[in-house]
């Protein structure tokens, strides 16, 4: 496993999503993530399955100080009192005495991110968070975010492929030492029949989705956390730090495409 260092923390290189995973199935996928060497799970209160994360965290033989764990608030949820009731209730459920790193889920135009932003320090002080940061945040909000906020903004979560790039938001990233967290890092399975993808893993024996995400993870403060409920693919997508891409790989990978990036979004990662 490869680490990526940002505001003196480090952060797994690869974590485990949890998107549109419910019940059962995320207890299975967590259990199964953690004994591949999974050490970052991310999860969400609009997930509705921090129950069954914490549940399998804590059944697990990994320690819970070695996991790096994140959970995001729900963007009704942002009024101070609210938000730390709602925090509290996401702590009970993962069954945990703290997370690592608390993110506001979505951009709220109607709240007060000040208010918002020094709720979310309040958490960290009371030790219930150790990081804060915010997802789905353009470069202009985040630098909002990042002037009102008591506390240093850890990450901006957002959609980051091939198709995606994000090269100035993550320009920015890595200018102000912001971890940027990588969520889709497979375009929604966009990437698995990409000819050229295929192309460069044969060279390196290894598929599509893994070059995906050694391209996203190649990349100077970016972590990626893909979803998979399947054993294959969980132990498949952290099994990518035995390669790496040359410079001319790299650039080639990156070809930002509205069209086959629209597709992603058509396939419903708005929910992530």
């Amino acid at each position: 496993m490869e680490y990526e260092t940002v505001q003196g923390t480090s952060v797994p290189k690869i974590g485990l999503g949890t998107w549109q995973t419910a019940g059962q199935e995320t207890y299975g996928a967590v259990r199964t993530a953690l004994a591949a060497g999974y050490r970052h799970i991310d999860t969400a209160q609009a997930y509705d399955n921090e129950r069954y994360v914490g549940n399998a965290i804590h059944d697990s033989d990994v320690d819970r100080e070695d996991v790096f764990l994140t959970t995001k608030v729900r963007p009704d949820r942002f009024r101070p009192g609210r938000l730390k009731r709602s925090v509290a209730n996401s702590i009970r459920r993962l069954d945990t005495a703290y997370v690592d790193l608390l993110l506001l889920h979505w951009p709220n135009p109607l709240a007060d991110l000040r208010e918002t932003m020094a709720a979310m320090a309040d958490l960290v002080e009371c030790g219930d968070v150790r990081h804060v940061g915010v997802s789905n945040f353009s470069k202009k909000r985040l630098m909002k975010a990042q002037r009102v906020s008591p506390e240093p903004i850890f990450t901006n979560q957002v959609k980051f492929h091939p198709f995606k790039p994000q090269r100035e938001l993550l320009r920015y990233c890595q200018d102000a030492d912001v971890l940027l967290t990588a969520y889709s890092p497979l375009g929604t399975g966009g990437v698995l029949d990409d000819d050229l993808l295929r192309t460069i893993g044969a060279r390196y024996d290894k598929t599509p989705a893994q070059v995906a995400l050694r391209w996203a993870t190649q990349h100077q403060n970016v972590v990626a956390i893909p979803k998979s409920t399947s054993q294959d693919h969980i132990e498949q997508n952290i099994d990518i730090f035995d390669f790496k891409l040359d410079r001319e790989e790299l650039d080639r990978i990156a070809r930002p495409d509205p069209v086959k990036n629209g597709l992603a979004f058509a396939k419903g990662t708005i929910g992530i």
